[in-house]
């Protein structure tokens, strides 16, 4: 196994298995998400919490087994992108910051287009299936796209004199 084949596993199953982790967190009590994507101003939010935590349990497990490897980083690209957008933009940069900067997302949002770009590595299910990766050079503009359309349809951020 190359040094390459080796940095992209333990960047695939790092990243993969913390985004999985993070979604089970949600699952666990949806009622918790769903009251947090209502405060936040998402539409629909038991659907918001439901299909957040699927997503994020569902492209973690695939980008940690290397399968649609793509897809999974379009899919956490998307993801980090809504929560800059919705909480931690209007915070800072700074992930130390109260209520956490967008500083943490977006290394999350290069560390996946960086892994669409580089592919899953010999020591994955799309190498041993031979699955076609030709999302990984557009993941990154994907992914943002993706989170522009959820946004636009299903988030009306609260006013500042409605929170006050």
């Amino acid at each position: 196994m190359s040094q390459f084949d080796l940095a992209v596993l333990i960047i695939r199953v790092s990243l993969g298995f913390s985004i999985a982790l993070h979604g089970l967190n949600k699952a666990k009590s949806i009622p918790g998400t769903s009251s947090w994507f209502s405060s936040i101003g998402m539409k629909w939010p038991k659907q918001q919490a439901i299909l957040a935590s699927t997503t994020e349990i569902t492209a973690g497990a695939l980008m940690t087994a290397g399968l649609l490897t793509a897809v999974s980083c379009i899919a956490v690209i998307a993801l980090m992108t809504v929560a800059i957008i919705t909480v931690h933009a209007k915070v800072g940069y700074f992930i130390f910051l109260p209520n956490g900067g967008w500083e943490y997302c977006a290394s999350i949002i290069a560390v996946a287009g960086s892994l669409a770009l580089l592919g899953p590595g010999k020591w994955s299910l799309d190498h041993l299936f031979d699955l076609n990766q030709s999302l990984a050079p557009v993941a990154l503009p994907v992914g943002i796209m993706c989170a522009v359309c959820q946004l636009l349809l299903c988030w009306r951020p609260p006013s500042a004199d409605r929170t006050s």
